[in-house]
């Protein structure tokens, strides 16, 4: 039973420092860009050892990737869980203000987004798994969608279900690339609205 305990205490501190690892990571990333960090950077910012970080990751590579699929998880759930809110019929313009108060739009993430995309353009094992998360995204959007089927009819421009899945995904990237030059995140947010119900409806904000 004691062993048992100190299990536990082991394990929860592991994972409380793991997460303050990574939480250093995120600010020392965004701060001055994944190829300009070292571990011991990551390390004095979290307040541990190299030891520490070696018991938690094998490599900075190895932090950086389970930073961006800590964040990329977050976002996944947060559009899911905003667009399960309606019943059958999509209300589009209510989901699409929903999706766009809770999404995660935040410089410091675009800054390590956008790091994790040139670092996975360049190492093939990196961009699959930055595949697999855009695919997540596109099929939690497009399974709100088809469930809408008959109740809500889509632009047929979009070329259906997946194609509108892949629109709002696309739109998602422009209007973050626009927030990290001009850092505006309401201007962000009100574009990104806009843009959605758009895509989704004739374009006057209620569905064809």
């Amino acid at each position: 039973m004691v062993a048992e305990r100190a299990g536990r205490r082991v394990t929860r501190r592991r994972v409380r420092t793991r997460a303050n690892l990574l939480d250093a990571a995120f600010r020392v990333f965004a701060a001055k860009g994944f190829g300009r960090v070292s571990i011991e950077e990551v390390c004095d910012a979290a307040g541990y050892s190299r030891g520490a970080f070696y018991s938690n990751f094998a490599s900075l590579d190895e932090l950086f990737f389970a930073l961006y699929q800590q964040r990329a998880d977050l976002i996944a759930e947060q559009v899911a869980g905003a667009l399960a809110q309606d019943g059958p019929r999509l209300d589009v313009p209510q989901s699409v203000d929903r999706v766009t108060e809770v999404l995660l739009l935040d410089v410091d993430w675009l800054l390590v987004k956008t790091d994790f995309l040139v670092h996975a353009a360049r190492e093939p094992a990196v961009a699959q798994s930055l595949l697999e998360h855009r695919e997540r995204l596109r099929a939690a959007i497009a399974d709100r969608l088809a469930r809408a089927t008959g109740h809500t009819e889509l632009p047929a421009v979009l070329g259906g279900i997946d194609g509108a899945a892949r629109a709002v995904v696309a739109a998602y990237d422009g209007v973050t690339t626009q927030l990290l030059l001009d850092k505006d995140v309401d201007s962000a947010r009100a574009w990104l609205k806009q843009l959605l119900t758009a895509l989704l409806t004739d374009g006057s904000g209620t569905p064809d």
